[in-house]
């Protein structure tokens, strides 16, 4: 009898990796890449390769390596570990539509929340603190 198909060694989809690593410690870039291989081993995707970009330019030659593996059949998307790899706000999301572009998927290892990065904690300054203790607290329901 067969085994069943999880217990095979089955490739998933091929994706590769992108990291921007500017003035990063090699620990710091050992940690990101362990990230990205663990995010596609619970995924089920085959992690094929991860560029890597050192320097803060427009155009680096990782990043057009990554837009040339696209081009191969069969691979599927690129992971990251959050969209500022791809550079600046403006640089990543010209890069980012260049990537969905080809038909890639865009995949992040830590998805940012809307407007978070923008929002204060209250208690930390700006509006929120000024209304701190005025008006009515919203009342949560008690489990029963």
């Amino acid at each position: 009898m067969e085994s069943l198909t999880e217990h095979r060694r089955v490739s998933g989809p091929v994706v590769y990796g992108f990291l921007r690593l500017v003035n990063v410690s090699t620990a710091r870039e050992a940690a990101l890449k362990r990230s990205l291989a663990e995010y596609c081993r619970q995924h089920e995707l085959s992690l094929s390769g991860v560029f890597t970009e050192r320097v803060i330019k427009v155009s680096s030659a990782a990043f057009t390596g990554l837009m040339d593996t696209l081009d191969v059949p069969g691979t599927y998307g690129v992971v990251l570990p959050s969209a500022s790899h791809l550079g600046p706000r403006a640089i990543a999301a010209a890069r980012g539509k260049r990537i969905t572009a080809t038909g890639a998927r865009l995949l992040l290892v830590r998805k940012e929340l809307p407007g978070l990065a923008r929002r204060r904690c209250p208690g930390h300054g700006g509006p929120q603190a000024r209304r701190r203790g005025h008006g009515s607290a919203p009342v949560l329901e008690a489990e029963s």
